[in-house]
């Protein structure tokens, strides 16, 4: 069991915890919310907010190298895991899908808890209370104001919780012993 604890402590510093693919998703959820207040229909906001997914990886890639976090992880067996929780959203994904075609007002909505609920499995990987609270946060806040309000407010209050989320996660890497 020490020899696991090593290797999450091993991810959690040289990945920071994530924390560029957290930020990433900031930059994401702000061009969600511009994209929300537009005049575009529902079907096209819903459409390009799946567009934006795609730039993710990127754009934690470049936060990545600025931010100096080692984004393969290479040589910690662990890092494929933390791939396969990645990828495991893409599945989730085609729930969004269907919600597009049947239901596309509340689109934002679904897709939001779905972001949250795949942060989940990288409280075990990371070691991390801010992943398990926020994994349980964000849908359900997503639910609350997705089923209340406008699509945009939710982008908005997104947009804040992924800040906090990172505030979080850089105190958390502060604490990591070395």
């Amino acid at each position: 069991m020490t020899e696991l604890n090593e290797l999450q402590k091993d991810c959690a510093l040289r990945q920071k915890k994530g924390l560029h693919f957290i930020l990433a998703s900031i930059v994401i959820w702000s061009i969600i919310l511009f994209v929300f207040l537009s005049n575009l229909t529902i079907e096209q906001k819903n459409l390009i907010t799946f567009c934006c997914s795609a730039v993710l990886f990127p754009l934690a890639w470049m936060l990545s190298k600025a931010l100096k976090i080692d984004f393969q992880g290479k040589g910690n067996p662990l890092t494929k895991a933390g791939i396969l929780f990645s990828i495991n959203q893409m599945l989730y994904l085609l729930i969004a899908m269907w919600v597009f075609a049947a239901v596309p007002d509340k689109m934002l909505m679904v897709y939001a808890m779905i972001f949250g609920a795949h942060l989940m499995p990288f409280s075990w990987l990371y070691q991390s209370r801010s992943y398990i609270i926020f994994s349980i946060f964000i849908p359900i806040l997503s639910l609350i104001i997705g089923l209340t309000y406008p699509p945009s407010l939710l982008a908005a209050l997104m947009i804040l919780v992924e800040v906090f989320f990172s505030v979080c996660l850089y105190v958390e890497c502060k604490k990591i012993p070395l």
